[in-house]
């Protein structure tokens, strides 16, 4: 998958900072919107798609890129 309508790298930010960009980046995404974000293995891979979910928010896929990063499609509101 590589259609997205929004994207945001959050590799460079930190937890709690990382959601906060996120939740930054939906509001500039209209429901029902592809907003694709590149994370960091660790905690954010661990905790952004839960809380995502959490939103009411669908994730369509996770893929790796084999860099130490990972790539999170998500459909806002999950329409």
């Amino acid at each position: 998958m590589s259609e997205y309508d929004n994207y945001i790298d959050i590799t460079a930010a930190v937890c709690p900072i990382t959601f906060v960009k996120v939740k930054v980046a939906l509001e500039r995404t209209d429901d029902g919107k592809i907003l694709y974000i590149k994370l960091n293995d660790g905690e954010p891979i661990q905790n952004i798609p839960r809380s995502l979910k959490d939103e009411g928010h669908k994730v369509v896929k996770i893929e790796n890129n084999g860099d130490g990063t990972y790539g999170l499609y998500v459909v806002k509101n999950g329409l």
